[in-house]
């Protein structure tokens, strides 16, 4: 008799001591659940086996990026329902060990023993970061943690970002589109910065190219651009050499620590800044605005994340350090500003961009599914698995204020203390309406 999905559904009920609120269906066609919701399909004993050795979000990840896990339904509304369970519960150990003292919930785990099959522990998806041991975030760790998120394939790429080949948060307008959203973006960018003839713009992690060209195109400035993927570096040296912009923009494959040419008149970190890490945070502060000269400008674009109460606890997350951004960190905003000051900067300005980073994140995840069965050729049907299931993810996380992503506008401010900012500087040039 076809069971699997009711033992599977009861056994997990047990553990969590929570009615689950997705449907499952099991590998031998079973079924249980609510009616209706979406379904968590179990496609092989694989799965459980993965839970059970890796219980909470990294086992529920490797199994998703194996295509052992599927959704069956609408993502997000699974994703939001199951979050309860995953994300939002925790994983805190010393409540797994205090629930395995309760007989029932010692029976449950047998049970999902003899679900599984065989013990052996399933082999990682080849798609997930390997390990080794040492400091984060030196120029060879970061270096390498760059080229596994951003050298998977420019055509994939296209593909998700479209045209605009710009990877960060879009600024929307109603009905606007995605690629209206990013140029509106880079204008707000430029404008923030004065951007003007002349000038010298440092692009800090410039990506595919899309700031340093539109600067330099649209606002007459000479522009160095810096990266450490080789991939990014060749795709933006070619659209420099296609507008025609190599007398002005320059596009290196180097660290920012490494970037000796100052003074700038200005520098843009558009999501960069989250690869830097907590302990470097200073230092990168610092680098910025000893590039800068006096009365020079840094926008700094940023992902940041609630505070907690306790921030000695802070820990990064499991399914996006395993398999999206390898040793990235979110800090709070205020901690963000709090190290410009640090570092000599003044803050001038911070604004929220929250809800314009999940419109952005779905619409590059129905980008992805648009052309789904091309981007699992173009890169593997793991990674394609990874980013439906991070950017969906994220999405609902900008949604729900979990995460948040701001602009901070500093300013190197000269001995004389002139800023050289307008007395109403929120006007930023009004991108289009």
């Amino acid at each position: 008799m076809a069971d699997a999905a009711l033992r599977l559904k009861s056994l997990v009920e047990q553990l969590l001591g929570v009615p689950l609120p997705v449907r499952i269906r099991a590998w031998d066609g079973s079924q249980a659940g609510p009616p209706g919701a979406p379904a968590l399909v179990v496609r092989n004993r694989r799965a459980v086996r993965r839970l059970l050795w890796k219980p909470g979000e990294l086992g529920l990840a490797r199994a998703w990026v194996a295509g052992d896990l599927d959704i069956e339904g609408d993502l997000y509304e699974a994703l939001d329902l199951m979050s309860s369970l995953v994300w939002e519960r925790g994983e805190d150990s010393r409540t797994l060990l205090q629930a395995l003292r309760d007989p029932q919930v010692r029976a449950a785990a047998r049970g999902l023993v003899k679900v599984a099959g065989l013990p052996l522990p399933p082999a990682p998806p080849r798609e997930e970061v390997r390990r080794s041991r040492g400091h984060l975030h030196t120029r060879r760790s970061d270096k390498r943690a760059i080229s596994h998120h951003y050298d998977v394939g420019n055509d994939f790429y296209e593909i998700v970002l479209g045209p605009s080949m710009v990877y960060s948060c879009a600024y929307w307008h109603e009905g606007g589109t995605l690629e209206e959203a990013q140029r509106d973006k880079l204008a707000l960018v430029c404008a923030k910065l004065d951007l003007r003839p002349g000038m010298r713009l440092l692009d800090v992690g410039c990506g595919w190219g899309s700031m340093a060209i539109h600067a330099a195109r649209e606002h007459g400035v000479s522009v160095v651009g810096v990266t450490l993927s080789q991939e990014q570096a060749a795709y933006a040296r070619k659209r420099v050499a296609d507008e025609g912009l190599t007398d002005r923009v320059e596009i290196r494959v180097q660290d920012y620590r490494d970037v000796a040419d100052g003074p700038y008149d200005a520098i843009s970190s558009i999501g960069m800044a989250e690869h830097v890490g907590a302990e470097r945070y200073l230092e990168y502060a610092r680098d910025l605005y000893s590039l800068l000269r006096p009365g020079g400008r840094l926008l700094n674009h940023q992902i940041a994340r609630r505070p907690q109460r306790d921030e000695s606890a802070y820990d990064v997350d499991e399914f996006i350090d395993a398999y999206v951004f390898p040793d990235g960190e979110l800090a709070p905003v205020g901690t963000t500003v709090t190290q410009l000051e640090r570092a000599g900067f003044e803050v001038r300005d911070v604004e929220s961009l929250r809800e314009h980073y999940a419109l952005t994140l779905r619409r590059w995840v129905a980008n992805l599914e648009t052309e789904w069965a091309r981007s699992m050729r173009l890169t593997s049907p793991g990674r394609a698995r990874v980013w439906r299931l991070y950017m969906a993810a994220c999405a609902l996380a900008f949604e729900h204020n979990r995460i948040g992503i701001n602009q901070v506008l500093a300013v190197k401010a000269p001995e004389s203390g002139a800023s050289g900012m307008p007395l109403r500087a929120r006007t930023w040039g009004a991108p289009r309406a």
